[in-house]
């Protein structure tokens, strides 16, 4: 059909049928405007010292052409390049969340979604696009920034654990149990194998690690593997008083400040666990929204908080830029297979 067809069509409409025509065209075009600075970013920082390989990590690469991508209305070109090592082609998404994504335009709309705490549903309603294709976008973005870390703490660490019910969350035909209902409770009563514990340990600069660590009382093996490398001597501890934190501190040769959970002594000058617990209470509180995550996923959720916590929880244009620059620098290979039929595995 000729542009002057479709224009006489359009000239058919009722006014109101126009005015929703006109919206959708602009949102169209603003989106796809819109998305094209942040690729352009990506590429920047992902090639700042040089070409990469995605594959091989060969420093010996050559743009390769260009290809196609369809963004809202419009058709752009985006750069395409080749490793003379291993031979394989690649792109600045190839390995990223946006990895084979045919609405790479609509990802800011729902990363803001995600900052608003809006549900699937929610945002589906809003962008367009099937919950369940959002869910995976979700959780590909969430396994990249799962990635983020640091070295080490500095002076006093702040330690103690959490604990979450253990899940299975859309998984069908379970063994052993009924199904629960948003979130459920444990049959158990205190700490058992149904539970599963979370360690969160943070500096006062703000460092912090937050993952899973097991079922159960959390026992001191685990305290080294987990967070071993990023404690030193010139750390002082401040924990609850479990005792696998005193032998730990023992053991690693640690200052430790343990206070118990009768709440009579909650500070010895410096030392408290307070901006622990604090995060603690956050965390629980954010995630009620959810009713229940799968444990599978729940690392996933720890990095998603932890990334808003450090962001101060801000909303605006900027966060957007910097959740969707931060993810595609951190490589991945998530794919909407991987992560359905994935496991919770320690």
């Amino acid at each position: 059909m000729a542009l002057t067809d479709i224009i006489k069509e359009i000239q058919k409409l009722n006014t109101s049928d126009q005015l929703r025509l006109k919206e959708f065209f602009t949102k169209s075009l603003a989106a796809s405007s819109a998305s094209e600075p942040i690729f352009k970013e990506v590429s920047e920082q992902k090639h700042k010292d040089g070409y990469t390989c995605t594959h091989c990590q060969s420093n010996n690469v050559v743009r390769f052409g260009k290809y196609p991508v369809k963004v809202g209305m419009k058709t752009m070109e985006r750069q395409r390049y080749r490793c003379k090592d291993c031979e394989k082609t690649f792109t600045d998404v190839t390995n990223t969340p946006l990895r084979g994504s045919h609405l790479s335009h609509k990802w800011l709309d729902f990363i803001q979604c995600m900052l608003e705490g809006y549900s699937l549903r929610k945002a589906s309603e809003l962008i367009d696009v099937h919950f369940v294709t959002l869910f995976y976008w979700r959780h590909k973005i969430l396994f990249a920034l799962k990635q983020m870390d640091f070295d080490q703490f500095s002076g006093i660490v702040e330690m103690d654990e959490t604990y979450f019910l253990y899940s299975e969350k859309g998984k069908r035909n379970l063994k052993g149990r009924k199904a629960r209902k948003r979130g459920g409770a444990s049959q158990f009563r205190g700490i058992s194998k149904e539970q599963v514990c979370v360690l969160i340990a943070r500096d006062r600069q703000k460092l912090t690690y937050s993952k899973v660590i097991g079922q159960g009382r959390i026992v001191k093996s685990r305290l080294e593997k987990a967070i071993g490398s990023k404690l030193s001597k010139s750390n002082t501890l401040c924990t609850d008083a479990w005792r696998a934190f005193k032998t730990y501190a023992k053991d690693k040769g640690l200052e430790h400040y343990p206070f118990k959970s009768d709440g009579k002594e909650r500070v010895k000058g410096l030392y408290h666990i307070q901006n622990v617990n604090n995060y603690h209470s956050r965390l629980k509180g954010w995630m009620d929204r959810f009713n229940g995550v799968a444990t599978k996923y729940l690392d996933h959720y720890l990095s998603w908080f932890q990334f808003l916590d450090l962001i101060r929880f801000r909303n605006d244009s900027t966060t957007v830029s910097k959740m969707v620059i931060d993810s595609c620098l951190l490589s991945t290979d998530a794919t909407y297979d991987k992560l359905r039929l994935s496991t919770f595995k320690l």
